[in-house]
């Protein structure tokens, strides 16, 4: 019990460590933030160190322990790296443009306001919007090891058939002309959901506007 309170130590200062560096200021914000690789790291250390005293003789546990949180810090921080640097891009080449970018755990979500993506009731591309859409192909491009669910919404007004079709047909276009610029149509998915999941209140025009809208989640692929 001894030697296990002593590799879980060695594990937790390590894995302060590693949030203490990575601690930032969020640019869009203005608040602290521990960056996700830093979070992969520091549980990865922990994970490793506990897998590398277990595998260790009784001897050799701190060793063991201390070799096995420095790979595991490498191995967790490596893909929260990818995805940290890939929301840093996107972030940077959509700022302005009216497209939201969120960060849920390992997903970056850009949220596309459907007044300016699509005219009303039409599910063609608006002509100013296609430069926004090639700033997303460029970093689709680049980290090619992600892969975009794209999910159309609308409000509540009219028939829920006819809204389900629209939200089916403008996340198809977005997903097309994404496949037209050069992205991997294995990376692509598109989903209609029509009137559901609303972000905003139906009853007021402000909300209705929020809710149509086409979403992006960037996600692992493995």
């Amino acid at each position: 019990m001894k030697v296990s309170i002593n590799v879980s130590r060695w594990a937790v200062l390590l894995m302060a460590a590693v949030f203490a560096t990575a601690c930032s200021i969020d640019p869009y914000t203005g608040e602290e933030k521990t960056s996700n690789t830093a979070k992969g790291a520091g549980w990865g250390a922990l994970g490793g160190a506990v897998l590398g005293a277990a595998v260790s003789s009784k001897d050799d546990r701190k060793k063991g322990a201390l070799q096995g949180a420095v790979v595991g810090a490498a191995a967790g921080g490596g893909y929260g790296y990818y995805m940290d640097r890939q929301e840093a891009k996107l972030r940077a080449r959509l700022e302005g443009t009216g497209v939201g970018v969120q960060r849920v755990g390992d997903t970056i979500k850009l949220i596309m306001p459907g007044n300016i993506t699509f005219d009303t009731s039409s599910s063609s591309i608006k002509g100013g919007f296609t430069s926004v859409l090639d700033s997303v192909v460029l970093v689709a491009k680049e980290f090619d090891k992600t892969l975009m669910q794209i999910n159309g919404f609308t409000d509540s007004t009219g028939s829920f058939q006819t809204n389900q079709s629209l939200s089916e047909q403008r996340a198809g276009s977005v997903g097309r002309y994404f496949m037209n610029q050069g992205v991997a149509a294995s990376r692509i998915r598109t989903t209609g959901y029509g009137p559901r999941d609303p972000v905003a209140d139906n009853s007021t025009a402000s909300g209705r506007e929020q809710n149509r809208r086409v979403e992006i989640e960037m996600l692992p692929t493995q």
